[in-house]
């Protein structure tokens, strides 16, 4: 007995010693949430492993949800007494993330996996990469072969979304055909998703070779092809032939409350409602209107605002007339600004980049450009440009959209943030938000004209109505989403205004339909950064420095823009 009793002292011992190792640690602030964020970030509500392109299902939609109220209810009990700058902005980005999750499946996001321009089969598309090792090869194998189930879980969301009016509208499918048509092939060769096996790596030797290359013409035809001819099937017969043919989110089920909590989202504030960010718009369409007709006074043209707007769209010198051409330009732009970034920066990405075309499958309905970041550590990024349409492109923008997608715009901002290492958690290196992100990079283009990209009047033209563009972005997406405006409103208001060509205008108005808010975050990221600078600058005189001031906006990564302007204080502070 005594023996007994002397073996359970030392195993409560051992269970105390256990406790203290354990919940002794995470008395501190710190290690709480240290371990809170491993626990979200090493969640999965499935083996990856067995679904390469993931799980759609309402069941899993409902845990994961679950799963966020779970952490945030524990996040919200957590002392802040102990935690450092970087460790108080993990905890409130966290909140940010976990709330979003819980918004996401309460407003059944997850029922309406398309957009105009993007989408759950044209995602696909970003699938078709090179192939570098033999493993490389038979994941890539095992992509093709989850395409069947892929669609399947898809199609399945898309219904139930139909059924309770949680459709996308009518009037964005025109031309949608060519989503899903360029894949339905009788030929594997002729296939987008064959490409890669024509190149595969010599460390491949024959026999694997001719293994992969025969598994991926049976793929192709045997699944692939067939689920693009069940995706095209269902939205010609089942979807848009039934979808709403009302336009803005507010004329949907609970859509007056999603506009505002998508608002809320996408500028990472609630401080604004559609009115607010409405007035705030035409204020802006009517400073930069007056900027643009001071350019055009400058250049001596005879005619109305409408009328150069019309000789911008028409005359050639401002077009390429091969996409190798329009190629050439971005890439002369983007390495003249290369040159300028020490000027501007105290840190640099370690990561390249490289310029190409939008890929012809989505080209159509794609915009003029947009950055891709790496695929793999082995990987550079990319800055997509449009050759599709080439009397829809011109030049005299192109400063710009390099300047707002390569550097120093997403690439830039967004490997820094990918290369923080263990000094910001996994999940903050992986975030993107685009009041911060799009709003870096609108204000990059405001910043080339520090870099001397713009080299010509027109070019300093094509600064302003790219910068109109995100204005009248604010006012057509609050109109479409809560003033009732038709999509013929939307179009002209963006024809009267900016210099945008009449085909870039249509697939950017139903972007707007589809995608409700997205776009508010351009304007007022930029907005934000350009009001913080310009209070650095006067508050500091001459001890601002633009390369500090940058350093502040860049070194936390993604950050809502309450937290950039709490940190933009503080260094005014300190410098002070």
């Amino acid at each position: 007995m005594k023996r007994l009793d002397c073996r359970l002292k030392y195993v409560l011992a051992f269970i105390s010693l256990v406790c203290v190792l354990v919940y002794g640690q995470a008395q501190s602030s710190s290690e709480a949430l240290t371990l809170l964020i491993k626990e979200v970030e090493d969640y999965s509500a499935y083996d990856s492993a067995d679904f390469p392109l993931g799980v759609y299902q309402e069941s899993l939609e409902r845990k994961n949800a679950e799963f966020a109220e779970k952490q945030l209810g524990s996040l919200k009990k957590l002392s802040e007494t102990d935690l450092s700058e970087t460790e108080l902005i993990s905890k409130e980005l966290l909140r940010f993330q976990l709330q979003n999750s819980i918004d996401e499946f309460t407003y059944k996001m997850y029922l309406n996996p398309i957009q105009a321009d993007q989408g759950f089969h044209l995602n696909l598309n970003y699938r078709i990469k090179p192939i570098l090792t033999y493993q490389g090869a038979k994941d890539y194998l095992n992509m093709l072969s989850a395409i069947p189930q892929y669609v399947d879980e898809h199609l399945v969301l898309l219904k139930e979304g139909l059924k309770q009016g949680l459709s996308q509208p009518k009037i964005i499918f025109n031309g949608y055909e060519s989503t899903y048509d360029t894949h339905i092939v009788s030929d594997y060769s002729q296939s987008s998703f064959y490409s890669p096996i024509t190149d595969l790596p010599a460390a491949m030797n024959q026999k694997q070779q001719d293994s992969v290359t025969n598994a991926a013409q049976v793929l192709i035809i045997e699944k692939v092809v067939p689920a693009f001819k069940k995706i095209k099937t269902f939205f010609e017969t089942d979807y848009i032939p039934n979808t709403r043919t009302t336009t803005g989110v507010s004329e949907t089920p609970n859509g007056i409350a999603f506009y505002q909590n998508r608002i809320n989202y996408y500028t990472t504030t609630t401080e604004y409602t559609a009115n607010d960010i409405h007035a705030i718009g035409l204020s802006e369409v009517a400073r930069i209107k007056a900027e643009m007709e001071a350019i055009i006074k400058q250049v001596n043209f005879e005619g109305s605002f409408s009328d150069f707007l019309n000789f911008l769209r028409a005359d050639a010198q401002f077009y390429a007339s091969t996409g190798d051409e329009l190629l050439m330009h971005a890439r002369d732009i983007a390495k003249r600004i290369d040159a300028e970034l020490p000027k501007y920066f105290k840190t640099l990405p370690r990561r390249p980049y490289g310029v190409k075309k939008v890929p012809d499958a989505i080209a159509p309905k794609y915009t003029a450009g947009r950055y891709s970041p790496p695929s793999s550590e082995d990987q550079p990024g990319f800055y997509l440009v449009n050759t599709y349409k080439l009397e829809s492109r011109t030049l005299y923008t192109l400063p710009s959209l390099t300047a707002h997608e390569a550097v120093p715009g997403h690439h830039l901002q967004g490997s820094l943030n990918k290369e923080f290492g263990d000094s910001i958690p996994k999940f903050r290196r992986n975030m993107y938000l685009s009041a911060y992100g799009e709003g870096w990079a609108l204000y990059t283009e405001f910043l080339g004209n520090e870099l001397g990209i713009y080299t010509t009047p027109y070019e300093e033209f094509g600064k302003l109505t790219y910068e109109m563009w995100r204005a009248c972005r604010l006012v057509v997406d609050t109109g479409i989403h809560v003033k009732g405006w038709s999509r013929s409103e939307v179009v002209d208001f963006m024809l009267n205004n900016t210099a945008l060509s009449e085909h870039e205008i249509n697939t950017e108005t139903d972007r707007y339909i589809a995608w409700p808010g997205q776009a508010l975050s351009y304007k007022m990221g930029e907005l934000k950064i350009r009001e913080l600078r310009k209070k650095a600058e006067k508050e500091l005189g001459s001890k601002f420095n633009i390369r500090d001031f940058h350093e502040v906006i860049l070194e936390q990564g993604t950050v809502t823009l309450p937290i950039l302007e709490r940190r933009v204080n503080a260094y005014i502070n300190k410098t002070k």
